[in-house]
C-alpha cells in the first residue's frame, strides 16, 4: 500500500496537475467555472417558479432565465476563447476573441431547413443543448487568433498603435467568420448537428449506468489526489445541462423525465455528494464523536461547511492523500450513483426536471426540493446510514492511528 501512495503522491498527482494546468484543458476547466452564475441565475428563477405553481399571482421571471441559462451556450463560446487567450499569455485578444467567438456561434447555429426561419429554434440553439457546440466554436475562434497571435503582425512598424490593434482584430475576425460562413452558407453544413453528433455518444453513455458512476467516481477520485475536481466539469457539464433540458422539455411536453445524470441528481439532491464530494458528511459526524482530541476538534469546526455540501477543508485536512481515508471515498463515488440510479430507475425516487443548480442547499430540504418527493428524506437518511457504515471501519483505524500519536506526544511532554 505504501508503495503505491507514494506512487500516486509522487508521479501519479504531479502528473495530473502538470496535465491540467496545460493552457488549452486549464482554459476549459476555468469556462465551466465562469459560467456557473450565469447557471446560478437560471437556477434561481427555476426554484422561484416552484412558489408561482403555489401561488399563481407572482408575477412571471422566466425571460431573466431565458436571457441567462437560456443563452448560457453563447456566453461559454465568449468565455472559451477569452480563457484560452489569458491561459495563452494574449491579453490584447481577450475580449476581441470572446467577441469573435460569440459571432461565430451566431452563424455555426444557424436552424436549417423547415426551421431555418424560427426564432425559437434559433434561441433553443443557444441554450443548455448547445453547450458542447459553444465549447467548439470557443476553441476554434481560439485557435485562429493564437495563431495569428504568434505571426506579432506589425509589432516593430511604424503604423499608429491603434491601427495595429485594429488590423490584429479584424484579419482573425474575417478568418474566423469566413470559414464559418462558407461551411453553413456555401456547403449548406448543419454545424450544430454535425458537433452534437459527435457528441451524442458521450452523453449517451453519460446517461449509463457505468457511465453515471465514471462521472461521479472520476472528479472523487481526482480530488483524492489534490487535483481540483473543477478540471472534469468540461466533460460534465454538457451531459448534465442537456440531461436536465431534455427533462424539463419531457415534462412540458407532457411526458416524463428519463434522464438521470443531471447537476441535480449529483449537487443539488445531495445524495451522492452528501458532504460535498466523496460523501463526507458521514465521516465529518464520526470526527465530532472521535476519542481523538484533534479528529474532535476538527470534525466540529468542519462540520458547518459539510452541513452545506462544502468539504474542502475536511478533504485537505483528513482525506487528500491519506491511504486509508482515500478508499472509502472512492467506494462512496460509487456506492452513490448506484444508490440513486436504483431508486429513480425503478420509481422509487422522482427524477428531477427543474433546474435547480447548486450543492450549498442542506439536505434533506434540497433532497424534496429537487425531486418534488418527500419519499427523499427517508431515502436520504438510510443512504446516510450505508455512508456511516462504509466510513466507520477505515475511520476506527485512522482514529487509533491519531490516539498513538497524542499518546507519544503527552508523553513527550511528561518527560
Amino acid at each position: 500500500m505504501q508503495k503505491i501512495m507514494n506512487w500516486l503522491a509522487d508521479s501519479f498527482a504531479p502528473k495530473m496537475n502538470k496535465l491540467f494546468s496545460k493552457p488549452w484543458l486549464a482554459a476549459m476547466g476555468s469556462c465551466m467555472q465562469k459560467i456557473i452564475p450565469f447557471i446560478l441565475t437560471g437556477s434561481l428563477i427555476y426554484l422561484y417558479n416552484v412558489l408561482v405553481s403555489f401561488f399563481p399571482q407572482l408575477p412571471d421571471l422566466s425571460p431573466i432565465a431565458n436571457f441567462s441559462f437560456g443563452i448560457i451556450s453563447l456566453l461559454v463560446a465568449f468565455m472559451m476563447t477569452n480563457q484560452v487567450m489569458e491561459k495563452l499569455n494574449h491579453p490584447f485578444y481577450m475580449i476581441n476573441g470572446g467577441l469573435a467567438a460569440m459571432c461565430v456561434m451566431l452563424m455555426a447555429v444557424q436552424p436549417m431547413g423547415e426551421k431555418a426561419d424560427s426564432l425559437s429554434a434559433f434561441l433553443g440553439n443557444l441554450g443548455p443543448s448547445g453547450i458542447a457546440v459553444g465549447m467548439v466554436c470557443g476553441l476554434f475562434t481560439a485557435l485562429i487568433f493564437h495563431l495569428w497571435a504568434k505571426l506579432n503582425f506589425l509589432k516593430d512598424s511604424s503604423v499608429p498603435d491603434f491601427v495595429t490593434g485594429w488590423i490584429n482584430t479584424i484579419v482573425p475576425n474575417v478568418i474566423c467568420l469566413s470559414i464559418t460562413m462558407v461551411l453553413v452558407y456555401v456547403l449548406h453544413i448543419d454545424i450544430i448537428a454535425v458537433i452534437l453528433s459527435v457528441f451524442k455518444p458521450i452523453a449517451s453513455i453519460g446517461q449509463t449506468l457505468p457511465g453515471f458512476i465514471l462521472l461521479c467516481l472520476i472528479p472523487a477520485f481526482l480530488y483524492t489526489m489534490g487535483v481540483s475536481s473543477w478540471m472534469f466539469n468540461a466533460v460534465s457539464t454538457p451531459i448534465y445541462m442537456a440531461g436536465i433540458q431534455a427533462n424539463i422539455d419531457a415534462v412540458a411536453a407532457g411526458g416524463v423525465p428519463t434522464n438521470i445524470a443531471t447537476t441535480e441528481s449529483v449537487f443539488t439532491l445531495a445524495f451522492i455528494t452528501m458532504g460535498g464530494i466523496c460523501a463526507t458528511l458521514a465521516l465529518n459526524l464520526l470526527m465530532c464523536t472521535s476519542k481523538s482530541k484533534q479528529l474532535k476538534t476538527l470534525g466540529r469546526v468542519f462540520l458547518v461547511p459539510s452541513i452545506f455540501n462544502i468539504n474542502e477543508p475536511i478533504m485537505f485536512g483528513t482525506v487528500v492523500f491519506n491511504p486509508i481515508l482515500m478508499l472509502p471515498a472512492w467506494i462512496n463515488a460509487i456506492v452513490g450513483p448506484i444508490y440513486v440510479w436504483v431508486l429513480m430507475s425503478t420509481g422509487l425516487l422522482n427524477i428531477p426536471s427543474k433546474m435547480i443548480f447548486t450543492g450549498q442547499i442542506p439536505a434533506p430540504f434540497s433532497s424534496v426540493l429537487v425531486t418534488e418527493d418527500m419519499r427523499a428524506i427517508l431515502w436520504w437518511a438510510v443512504l446516510l446510514v450505508i455512508y456511516f457504515l462504509i466510513w466507520y471501519p477505515f475511520f476506527k483505524v485512522y482514529e487509533k492511528q491519531k490516539l498513538e500519536e497524542e499518546a507519544k506526544q503527552n508523553e513527550k511532554v511528561v518527560e
